[in-house]
């Protein structure tokens, strides 16, 4: 409670003041401390400029200054001052309450003068305020909004778990920021605060919800925050903010000459393999020359060079490659791939990480790629590797659908046998099945059997095994715990074997993501380990080729993708990015090019 002869002062700022930091405790926490800081700031220092203190104290002279005035109040300069302190203190938002004076206060004795007039700005305020709450309109407020109509769609403050440090710092009138986050960090809990309770705040779409976890992916990630109105059935989005998120690479540092080689089976953060040593360890070389892999799952693990194997940011993650155990995967050249992909068709069936290994295969076959998609349905490209290699896709499982209306995936097979017709019953044709976590052997047995149903028993069929991904506690999707991981490493041990009995080659991306799975890239699962970015130059990087959609081609869930590829073309070209799936798309690369090295 302030009189007229006290005038606040700040005596000490404590710097120390901290809040939990876990889970929602720490959004009540800095939520409570950043609004006690405002609200007292405003209490205790004076906002009005020069400008507006002269203005309104003209005015308060106007209404109640001098012996002569409307009110015949005689108040002097200082008294002046506090009413307009008083006045302005009331016009702020602030989560304090007025206690006195109030209405209340006139049942008790007579009030002075200057108590009298603090009273009838308190009521004055009081009606101001019951009329902004309650417009008339002929209009209903939006439904689900408690504070009526939504008439200030901005952000009061972001409030984030690790706190980012955005750029430009917050300010509710900017709607775009930046934030680097470093490689440890993984996820962020993101939860806004709107300046008015009648708005409401949903992440990513307008029924998202207003405290969710983000995966952060290697590189930028965006997080979009809206303000809508509230209203029901559908709430109208009055505001975006959107806040890009950078995440930094691995800290590396270039290898000298006075390196050792380490390996790794397995990050210390994700135990999978508990009775397996986690984290670097010297390694050592096979004394023995090597030959080349017998199949795609030979056991291995990650070499890297360090100044030490005690400290992974002494490690050059430039130079860091895949090591199967006593073998080696030999890449197939560009024009020895060429050759032996010619008169050849490739069908995909799968998820998003399927697919991601045949725009790679595209690209280094066709050598760029000028179309592509986060495509739900069938693919169908005719003429890659000037026209004489065929690849098609088909994504299983359609998980959005409803279960009366989502394929099985014997139709979904079936659907994409048809549609890559004519087909050869020798190894010149190839399906790649696989995905991240869905796959079974019961997947691999239906493949078998509508294969020797289809008079195609003697094709190739490579087996793309399960991989990390899903282990984040994400808002909206599955999210696995260690212990249901390592079950998944037993599932993907039992899928590979299900596949060596049936005669089917196998990728184990399980293996070479485990030790790597904080690497992933764009995507709520963080199960992505490539991403497709567009070049910088609009011509494609040699004189090859480029795949191309056909004019007036139809894209529907129920419709195939067909393309043509144009030699010269100047469209755009992209390329796949990710260097964890370089490392199984290329051993895939070495199993359908056995002796083209």
């Amino acid at each position: 409670m302030f009189s007229g002869a006290t005038s606040p002062a700040v005596v000490q700022v404590d710097p120390g003041l901290s809040v939990p930091s876990q889970g929602e405790d720490a959004f009540r926490g800095q939520i409570t401390r950043d609004r006690v800081l405002e609200d007292s700031l405003r209490l205790l220092l004076p906002l009005p400029t020069h400008l507006q203190t002269h203005r309104a104290l003209e005015t308060l002279r106007r209404q109640y200054g001098g012996c002569r005035g409307t009110h015949g109040s005689c108040l002097n300069h200082d008294h002046f001052l506090f009413l307009l302190r008083f006045h302005l203190q009331l016009q702020m938002p602030s989560a304090f309450h007025l206690l006195h004076p109030s209405s209340s206060s006139s049942s008790l004795p007579p009030p002075s003068l200057l108590l009298l007039l603090l009273l009838r700005i308190s009521r004055h305020h009081d009606l101001q305020s019951t009329r902004e709450a309650n417009p008339p309109t002929n209009q209903q407020p939006a439904l689900g909004s408690p504070g009526g109509l939504c008439l200030d769609p901005r952000l009061r403050q972001i409030y984030s778990e690790p706190p980012l440090s955005l750029t430009p710092p917050f300010s509710p009138a900017l709607k775009e920021y930046r934030a680097e986050v470093p490689f440890d960090t993984v996820m962020v809990r993101i939860r806004p605060e709107p300046i008015s309770a009648a708005c409401v705040v949903c992440l990513d779409n307008h029924r998202g919800p207003r405290t969710a976890n983000f995966p952060v992916g290697m590189g930028t990630s965006q997080i979009s925050v809206l303000v809508t109105d509230g209203a029901e059935p559908r709430p109208v989005v009055m505001t975006i903010y959107t806040v890009h998120v950078y995440r930094e690479s691995r800290p590396s540092l270039p290898a000298f000459g006075d390196h050792v080689t380490c390996s790794f089976l397995q990050d210390c953060g994700m135990r999978v393999q508990p009775g397996r040593s986690c984290g670097l360890q010297p390694h050592l070389p096979p004394q023995s020359p090597i030959q080349p892999c017998s199949s795609g799952h030979v056991p291995g693990r990650w070499v890297v060079p360090c100044l030490s194997c005690s400290d992974n940011r002494t490690c050059d993650w430039r130079e860091v490659t895949w090591q199967p155990d006593d073998c080696y995967h030999p890449p197939v050249r560009r024009p020895l791939l060429q050759d032996c992909m010619s008169h050849r068709k490739v069908m995909f069936i799968g998820d998003s990480t399927n697919r991601g290994m045949m725009f790679f295969l595209m690209e280094r076959v066709n050598g760029s790629l000028q179309d592509w998609g986060r495509a739900h349905h069938t693919l169908l490209y005719r003429n890659l590797n000037q026209r004489r290699t065929q690849v098609s896709y088909s994504y299983y499982p359609r998980f959005w659908l409803e279960g009366s209306q989502r394929p099985t995936f014997r139709q979904a097979l079936l659907q994409l046998i048809n549609r890559s017709r004519p087909l050869e019953n020798s190894n010149q044709t190839v399906l790649v099945v696989g995905g991240v976590q869905w796959l079974n052997s019961n997947h691999l047995r239906t493949v078998q059997d509508v294969l020797d149903r289809e008079s195609l028993s003697d094709v190739l069929v490579v087996v793309k095994s399960l991989g990390m991904g899903f282990h984040l506690p994400v808002d909206g999707i599955r999210s696995l715990s260690l212990t249901e991981i390592r079950g998944l490493f037993r599932d993907n041990a039992e899928l590979i074997s299900t596949a060596r009995r049936l005669r089917f080659e196998a990728v184990d991306t399980f293996s070479i993501t485990m030790g790597r799975y904080k690497e992933f890239l764009q995507g709520r699962c963080a199960c992505h380990f490539h991403e497709v970015e567009k070049l910088q130059s609009s011509d494609p990087p040699d004189s090859e080729a480029s795949t191309r959609k056909k004019p007036g081609t139809r894209t529907g869930s129920h419709s195939v993708l067909d393309t043509e590829q144009e030699d010269g073309s100047k469209a755009p070209t992209f390329r796949v990015r990710g260097a964890v799936n370089q490392v199984y798309s290329e051993i895939l690369l070495s199993r359908l090019c056995p002796g083209n090295r």
